[in-house]
């Protein structure tokens, strides 16, 4: 013990000649957490003394326990021991701690009187004095108490005083348990990262009212302004109701005067074992489109795939890779990922092994332009259902490399349908673009000529008795951050410092989710019945400039001042907004009011088939302007914008 104390002092002495980090201290040992509550008892005894003299009138010559009086402080010790008081960390005391040194003090006051009246009762002298016993007990559990309640407040303090800098003052809106429950729980985090200063509500009724102590505050005017008036830098949303217009109303107005804006998770939603502070997520630019969010009824997908060999290409991509995702939830015999990107297919084989251990899957490396390599995929594992995702998309490179395009949009459609066709594929579901109508570029076009090739061979099918797959073609707009897309740009431009470009300051699109898109494509599988073209509604058009502000403010930046937008320009081929459906086209409604059926004119399948085959002969040559004008061709409708091949269209009658 000796030993120990003479340690002890050495490292105290030692620590005494660097500065005390408050934060990263050491946890006490027992022992010495022991040793602190014994002097508090000492000095506990001594209070205790001095009080009960002054109220009896006698005047202590020596304030030092006696040897009955050590007899008390031992027996408290003992209980200490025995309910583990000393076990507790300090500087993270609650009421069980105060419970203990309760018990410990009532075990103490009722061991003492059992040995004052057993040695009364054999002596017949008085041992203690009863009201000092009691007094003691009270003083001495108060001290320990409130010992380790200082210390507590001390680190509290220090470690808020620490972090106030970094600290974000937030007002929370909504008043429901969600948003208290959210409010409370980020004021009990150590160290805090957000410093709740109210709550907003949309009800009059509440606003002489507190919660936590904070104050109700009535939405009376606009949300900025009323976190300017309580110097709040940022907005944690946690009201569950409210509508999709009414979320979009407030980040808008919060993100025009620069204020930030967070968004809570539900309460069920948390995981136990992460930070909340980690769990309160940024507003994303897919919570503030203007629409509301599409729910797709999944109900017969289940029907559809269950327990059946699912083939997905471009399985690796932003699109097919999410396909597999939701595929992989519907419990598939078999999934077969198909792709020619290694990395991408690496990833998104070691995402699935590990989320879905049971499920029987291959990633298979194959390119769907090689008819005979596709073709030992198909005999191997014969899949029921197709979803063909893999296709080129960008515009500008397409437009430079039109080969490319016939050779992967068309001629891989081509393959993968034609084998869907032989090896009796129950469905076969082809990803398309709203860029196929009235097509402006070689992209464009390429996906419109695989459409007319599809929905002509679902025509011959129908003839055959003895083929029963069924071919749906899905067509949408652009995807929230897909390989590719604006979004990903403007977070690349802004992580760079800016500027973020765009084409032209009028450029409208449609936007939806990768996880809407994909759902559509799966339920369109499911729905289709054979030659249908599926398109959705997707809400109004974003215009692209004030897409790029409204990130630019997400970042945290101003537009204009703290970051700039360029504009750059139309690409080649590009428009200043796209079509669903060009102007001979009608829809006719489905039982899900976003989903429609385009009715499109179909063409001749020995006319399409045979005019693939000459546009890839022509291909094969590498002749850019031959193969652009063969595909005007096949599809009148396409004429080239913003491009080299502009020419082209005036020789075509």
């Amino acid at each position: 013990m000796l030993k120990k104390i003479k340690q002890a002092l050495k490292q105290v002495l030692e620590s005494s000649k660097k500065k005390i980090d408050f934060k990263n201290i050491s946890y006490l040992p027992r022992w010495a957490i022991l040793c602190f509550d014994s002097v508090i008892l000492l000095i506990a005894l001594i209070t205790t003394k001095i009080i009960v003299g002054n109220l009896q009138n006698i005047n202590y010559i020596y304030l030092s326990p006696t040897s009955q009086e050590f007899i008390v402080i031992l027996v408290n010790i003992l209980f200490f021991i025995l309910f583990r008081t000393y076990a507790g960390l300090i500087r993270h005391s609650t009421f069980i701690d105060a419970v203990k040194f309760f018990l410990a003090s009532a075990s103490t006051i009722v061991t003492v009187l059992i040995i004052h009246y057993a040695y009364f009762l054999i002596t017949g002298s008085v041992l203690f004095l009863i009201p000092q016993i009691l007094v003691y007990a009270v003083i001495s559990f108060c001290g320990l108490f409130l010992f380790r309640i200082m210390v507590k407040q001390v680190f509290e303090v220090y470690l808020n005083y620490n972090h106030a800098e970094s600290e974000l003052n937030v007002l929370v809106y909504g008043t429901s348990e969600n948003a208290i429950a959210i409010a409370s729980a980020l004021r009990s985090e150590k160290p805090t990262r957000y410093k709740v200063v109210g709550f907003i509500d949309k009800a009059d009724k509440n606003k002489s009212k507190e919660i936590l102590g904070l104050p109700i505050i009535h939405l009376n005017r606009k949300t900025a302004v009323l976190l300017r008036i309580y110097k709040a830098q940022a907005l944690i949303l946690a009201d569950n109701e409210l509508t999709k217009e009414e979320s979009i109303s407030i980040v808008d107005n919060c993100l025009e005067y620069n204020f930030k804006v967070f968004r809570a998770p539900l309460i069920s939603d948390i995981e136990s074992n992460t930070n909340l502070s980690n769990q309160i997520q940024n507003i994303q630019i897919e919570d503030i489109l203007e629409r509301e969010p599409i729910r797709l009824d999944n109900k017969l997908v289940a029907k559809e795939i269950y327990n059946k060999c699912i083939l997905v290409t471009g399985g690796a991509g932003s699109i097919g890779s999410e396909i597999v995702r939701q595929v992989a939830n519907y419990k598939p015999s078999k999934l077969i990922i198909l792709d020619q990107a290694e990395s991408p297919l690496y990833q998104i084989q070691l995402e699935i092994k590990n989320n879905f251990p049971n499920l029987l899957f291959e990633a298979v490396i194959a390119d769907v332009r090689k008819e005979n390599v596709i073709d030992e995929i198909f005999k191997k594992h014969k899949p029921d259902v197709v979803y063909h995702a893999a296709a080129y998309k960008h515009v500008p490179l397409m437009e430079n490399y039109p080969s490319e395009a016939v050779f992967a949009n068309v001629l891989g459609t081509k393959n993968i349908a034609d084998l869907s066709c032989k090896y009796n594929a129950e469905k076969f579901v082809m990803v398309s673009t709203d860029k196929a109508v009235n097509p402006s570029n070689v992209m464009g076009a390429s996906k419109r000529i695989a459409e007319i090739y599809v929905q002509a061979l679902q025509d011959k099918v129908k003839e055959k008795q003895n083929v029963k797959t069924n071919f749906v073609t899905t067509r949408f707009g652009n995807v929230l951050g897909s390989n590719g897309s604006v979004v990903p740009l403007f977070k690349r431009q802004i992580e760079e410092g800016g500027p973020l470009t765009i084409t032209h300051p009028d450029i409208i699109r449609y936007f939806m989710t990768i996880p809407e898109a994909c759902q559509l494509v799966i339920e369109a599988g499911a729905m289709g019945n054979g030659g249908e073209i599926f398109i959705f509604d997707m809400g109004e058009a974003v215009k692209i400039i004030d897409l790029a502000k409204k990130i630019i403010r997400l970042a945290g930046f101003v537009p204009y001042k703290t970051m700039d937008i360029k504009v750059i320009g139309l690409r080649p081929g590009e428009k200043l907004y796209e079509e669903l459906l060009n102007e001979k086209s009608k829809t006719l409604p489905t039982y899900n009011d976003k989903i429609m059926i385009a009715k499109i004119e179909t063409y001749d399948y020995d006319f399409v088939s045979g005019s693939i085959n000459e546009l890839v002969e022509i291909a094969k040559k590498e002749d850019k302007n031959e193969i652009v004008k063969k595909m005007k061709g096949i599809v009148p409708e396409f004429l080239s914008m913003n491009s080299d091949f502009e020419t082209l269209d005036k020789k075509v009658v």
